[in-house]
C-alpha cells in the first residue's frame, strides 16, 4: 500500500521517514516532490564499462540553467535527503517534466529500505532541455512492506550529490 500525501506528512512528523528539507507545498496525494540540486554529472567515455571505474565530469548548473542534450546519461541529485527504515521508497519522474519528454528516473526508481541520502536522477531527455536548479522533476513514494526488514548497508548509502554507478564494485567482491 502507498502512502497518502497526509500520511507522508504524519510519518515524517513521527520519525518513521525522512525528508530534509521540507516543504509542505511539495506535498501531493501520493506523493512527495523531489527538486534538482545544484550539480549534474555525466560520463566522458565513448563505451561504459560495468566492470570498470567510468571517467565522468560534474558541472554546476548555471543561473539560466544546462541544457540536457539527448543521447546522453546526465546525473542529477535531490536537494532533499530522504528515506526510511519502514518504508520504501520509488522514485519516478514528474508527470509535468514527463511531458517534456524527460525520463527522471526511468528503470531504477525503487530505493532500498534502510537506504537515506539524496536520490541520483538518471536524467535522459528525448529533446534538448533545458533544467534549473530547484525545479521539481522528480518525485518520492512510500510504499508499506511486508515480512522481515532487512536495511540497507550499499554502497550508494549517505549519497550526497550525483552518484556515478559502482557496478563495477559488484565484480570485484564477487572475484575477491
Amino acid at each position: 500500500m502507498i502512502l497518502t500525501g497526509p500520511d507522508i506528512i504524519a510519518e515524517r512528523e513521527r520519525g518513521r521517514l525522512v525528508l530534509e528539507p521540507f516543504h509542505s507545498a511539495q506535498v501531493q496525494p501520493n506523493s512527495y516532490d523531489l527538486t534538482l540540486g545544484p550539480t549534474l554529472a555525466y560520463y566522458t567515455g565513448e563505451v561504459l564499462d560495468t566492470r570498470a571505474e567510468n571517467p565522468y565530469v560534474e558541472v554546476e548548473i548555471p543561473k539560466n540553467g544546462f541544457v540536457l542534450e539527448p543521447h546522453r546519461v546526465y546525473l542529477g541529485s535531490s536537494v532533499e535527503v530522504l528515506g526510511s527504515n519502514h518504508y520504501v521508497p520509488r522514485i519516478s519522474s514528474r508527470s509535468g517534466a514527463a511531458r517534456l519528454g524527460l525520463f527522471s528516473h526511468c528503470t531504477a526508481e525503487l530505493i532500498d529500505i534502510g537506504s537515506i541520502g539524496q536520490t541520483t536522477f538518471q536524467f535522459h531527455s528525448v529533446k534538448p532541455l533545458r533544467v534549473h536548479v530547484g525545479d521539481r522533476l522528480g518525485q518520492v513514494a512510500f510504499f508499506r512492506v511486508q515480512g522481515d526488514i532487512v536495511l540497507y548497508d550499499g554502497k550508494y548509502q549517505g549519497s550526497r550529490g550525483p552518484q556515478p554507478s559502482k557496478i563495477h564494485l559488484d565484480a570485484a567482491r564477487a572475484a575477491a
